[in-house]
């Protein structure tokens, strides 16, 4: 576990953490550890982490997006491929349910212009709800899943001069590897990518260059990584810095 560090000086901005239901899962104490990580992301960088489920009512959303200073989206199922217009060829265990909340989530911080954070699933659900497709599935970056073993670790290559490069110190011309863990089986291609996002990151398979993490060419903060950086322990440190961004952002001039 990492030392917590001291907060950017500030007022604690109101951070939506979407989740899965714990209570849902096949093992829910694992489920809610997993979910645990990435309220402490925020939380531990002088954030107020406002945790949110498709367990929530609509009264408690609806509070949520109205009052949320950034939004941060977070790892787990597949997206229904519904939502990019496509057929099922390698998706598996949508959860439809968590794609309309995290679909809601994402429109009404995109309307007030809020910092937010993709991770994971949140990548590629950024990426798809901002108009782009995902690749449904790319051999060997998945992995043991969490919990179950040793995480399984591939290089990512830095695009420099993006804002991630800056964020994570490795503003050198060029570039930066550093090896992350893999979580994920299904992808973002050049070719999926939405035409709002810039590729920050990749990764090689056998598939092609991955985009393993994105931000937008203009407008507020918008970052997303393929990777799992709540999970400090498979993490290269300099992934804090992006936590602590994230947060710093969403105290934002006029919020």
């Amino acid at each position: 576990m990492l030392p917590r560090m001291a907060p950017a000086v500030g007022r604690s901005p109101r951070i939506v953490v979407t989740l899965a239901v714990a209570a849902r899962d096949e093992h829910p104490a694992l489920a809610a550890r997993k979910n645990a990580l990435y309220v402490d992301s925020v939380t531990r960088h002088g954030g107020t982490a406002i945790p949110l489920d498709a367990a929530a009512p609509e009264s408690l959303r609806a509070g949520a997006f109205a009052s949320m200073d950034g939004l941060l989206i977070t790892g787990g199922s597949d997206i229904d491929p519904a939502r990019y217009g496509r057929t099922v060829v390698g998706s598996s265990g949508m959860d439809p349910e968590r794609d309309a909340l995290e679909a809601a989530a994402y429109a009404a911080a995109d309307l007030r212009a809020l910092p937010i954070l993709g991770i994971c699933r949140g990548l590629q659900a950024m990426n798809v709800f901002a108009g782009g497709t995902l690749t449904q599935h790319v051999d060997g970056h998945g992995g043991v899943p969490y919990g179950q073993g040793e995480a399984p670790m591939h290089p990512l290559r830095l695009v420099p001069g993006t804002m991630l490069a800056r964020i994570l110190g490795q503003a050198n011309p060029g570039g930066a590897v550093l090896s992350v863990n893999s979580y994920h089986h299904q992808a973002v291609l050049p070719s999926n990518l939405a035409p709002a996002f810039l590729p920050a990151a990749y990764s090689s398979s056998d598939a092609g260059d991955l985009i393993e993490a994105f931000e937008a060419s203009t407008g507020p903060f918008r970052v997303a990584v393929q990777c799992h950086p709540e999970r400090t322990e498979s993490t290269p440190r300099a992934f804090e810095r992006l936590f602590a961004f994230f947060v710093d952002a969403c105290r934002g001039p006029n919020r």
